[in-house]
């Protein structure tokens, strides 16, 4: 079944189920009334009247236990049958072209510095990220931006295509984890549990474990005896003093590990039902099964430990409870349960932030399997990883039938792009809307999501480890006291910089240098893009400016020219989006002023 159906199908199943539980909450809900009322006559009728019997008030009370009971588990079958209508009516307007604002944006990871980021769109409405992103954890969502960020090791690449491709028709184990506890990004602070799972230990004195114990084990026996009449009252005096003296000693000790524990188990409570999850799925590919490997502490699972804690943290719990506060007291609940959970934590805390780590990276390798699953036509790139000294003929880009992955599949016009070898620059000419920018954006963005282990909107995709510079959104700044040409020629630095690191580079550059005069363009486009060649960089330039395609003779091979035509038709300027050899021969500035009302 495709992907649209299959989410429709699934959807329909929730929407039934979410109707189902929501006719039967009502019902339990009258019959939870009704029994109330019911146990209300039945006491007004046994113990105000005493015409019957005060058992009889058994029938109603039971039978309103037994409702609230079968009245909570119908409730979170039905919150859990809206978590899955919400699911599946997001996944169907990923494939509808009805996303843009549904998700998260990373808008956390923005930096108007970075040499890519905000020229492909990677982040904020409408990016990549919000696509991509099916993350629920913080972590997952910093692992996948890091990964859209920088082009990862080949080999970690390799592995992690491998992943995706296993994870990929995994549509159930997706929504399995969707669905799981609450909402993890409000309530999980990654970085927060790790810090406290290696914090430095909270010291109680040598020997404070076994003396609680023994001294709780010698108040139980004393006062025992003492109520026996085997003994006075004075040994069990005796103790409660020497258990005094223990606690002042232990106060500060118990009260830090108190205070500092209850978030942290709370957190671990949650990312324990995904831990449990990957800990049951038999993955087969070296990179999973190397995470899944990673959620054992000596053979023993990261659940069975949390579940310790957790359990640990209920106990120490118990000390506030009113009618427990005396006995607690006594046995030195609070101390030995401190010194327990301090012992865990030390033992335990180190592996927290490897178990969270894990599950950001199931996260993020599950976004891209998602986004491979709803794009069955997008192809793994072959990936050849090239030597970073010599880029002079090992930098390469071979894209067939390319299109954007931000444009719907039955909208995006597919193109080739082939750089490497002796062919570094291609110079792309074309009148305003014909789609100049839009290439480059699909270049830069196939290599983002080729070097983060993702499948690419092409037939064919084959390409060197890159490093990406772009320059296609400049903007000029008021309180930065920069204008547009300032900050364009700011980010090329940026650019230029890269090359001269030699770092193998394909740079995208839209309108170069387009807030000058026409001369200065001519001659610093010139020497910026021959400059850029000649460190052994590949890239893509786009030009109205047909003045600066004669650039590509004094290349001499090394550059070539293409371009986007349009056409007027019935009074429209039409656009067919394919990419030509050679320079365009003609502009639509004038018609598009005239189009929108311009006297020209």
């Amino acid at each position: 079944m495709d992907p649209l159906n299959r989410y429709r199908q699934r959807l329909d199943d929730w929407r039934n189920e979410h109707v189902r539980n929501g006719l039967l909450h009502r019902r339990l809900g009258n019959a939870r009334l009704a029994s109330g009322i019911l146990l209300v006559v039945v006491a007004a009728v046994s113990l105000g009247a005493e015409r019957i019997s005060a058992w009889w008030l058994l029938v109603p009370a039971v039978a309103l236990m037994v409702l609230v009971v079968i009245h909570d588990h119908v409730d979170r079958a039905l919150r859990l049958a809206a978590r899955g209508m919400a699911y599946y009516e997001r996944a169907l307007a990923r494939l509808e072209n009805r996303w843009i604002g549904t998700g998260s944006q990373g808008e956390r990871f923005r930096d108007s510095r970075h040499v890519f980021a905000d020229d492909l769109d990677l982040f904020g409405p409408g990016s990549l990220f919000e696509l991509l992103s099916t993350a629920r954890t913080r972590m997952g969502e910093r692992l996948l931006a890091g990964w859209l960020l920088t082009p990862g090791d080949p080999k970690e690449v390799a592995a992690r295509q491998e992943s995706v491709r296993e994870l990929r028709p995994g549509v159930e184990l997706r929504e399995q984890i969707a669905l799981m506890g609450d909402d993890l990004r409000a309530a999980l602070d990654d970085r927060r549990l790790g810090l406290w799972g290696t914090e430095p230990g909270v010291v109680f004195f040598w020997g404070a474990r076994w003396i609680a114990l023994a001294l709780a084990i010698a108040a139980v026996a004393s006062l025992v005896t003492a109520l026996s009449d085997w003994t006075s009252f004075r040994p069990f005096l005796f103790v409660v003093l020497a258990e005094l003296i223990f606690m002042m000693a232990t106060n500060k000790p118990t009260a830090q590990v108190g205070e500092s524990v209850g978030t942290p188990a709370h957190e671990l409570r949650l990312i324990a039902l995904l831990l449990e999850r990957l800990e049951r799925e038999p993955f087969s590919s070296p990179a999973l099964a190397a995470l899944r490997g990673r959620l054992l502490v000596n053979g023993t699972p990261a659940t069975r430990q949390i579940r310790r804690l957790v359990n640990l943290v209920e106990r120490l719990e118990w000390a506030h409870n009113l009618f427990f506060r005396l006995p607690a007291a006594g046995l030195l609940w609070m101390p030995q349960f401190a010194i327990a959970i301090e012992t865990w934590r030390v033992r335990y805390g180190p592996h927290v932030a490897g178990w969270v780590e894990a599950i950001g990276e199931f996260e993020a390798m599950s976004s891209l399997a998602c986004f491979a699953y709803e794009h069955p036509d997008a192809v793994f790139p072959d990936l050849v990883d090239s030597s970073e000294r010599d880029t002079s003929f090992k930098s390469f880009y071979d894209a067939q039938d390319l299109t954007h992955p931000l444009i719907p599949a039955a909208e995006a016009i597919a193109n080739d792009v082939q750089l490497g070898g002796d062919t570094r620059l291609w110079i792309v000419s074309g009148s305003n809307m014909s789609g100049k920018s839009t290439l480059l954006r699909a270049v830069g963005l196939s290599v983002v999501l080729a070097w983060a282990g993702a499948p690419v909107n092409a037939a064919r995709l084959r390409l060197s480890r890159l490093q990406l510079g772009a320059s296609l959104r400049s903007n000029d700044s008021v309180t930065d006291h920069r204008s547009r040409f300032y900050a364009e020629i700011s980010r090329l630095k940026d650019v230029v910089d890269l090359a001269r690191a030699g770092q193998p580079l394909l740079f995208l550059l839209d309108e170069l240098l387009s807030g000058t005069n026409s001369h200065d363009r001519r001659i610093g486009a010139q020497a910026l893009l021959v400059g850029l060649v000649e460190r052994g960089a590949i890239g893509l330039a786009t030009t109205h400016d047909l003045a600066l395609a004669e650039i590509a003779e004094q290349l001499k091979g090394r550059a070539i020219n293409v371009h986007f035509e349009d056409h007027l038709e019935g009074g429209e300027i039409r656009f067919d989006y394919h990419l030509r050899p050679g320079v365009v021969t003609r502009g639509n500035a004038l018609e598009l002023m005239r189009a929108v009302g311009l006297d020209v």
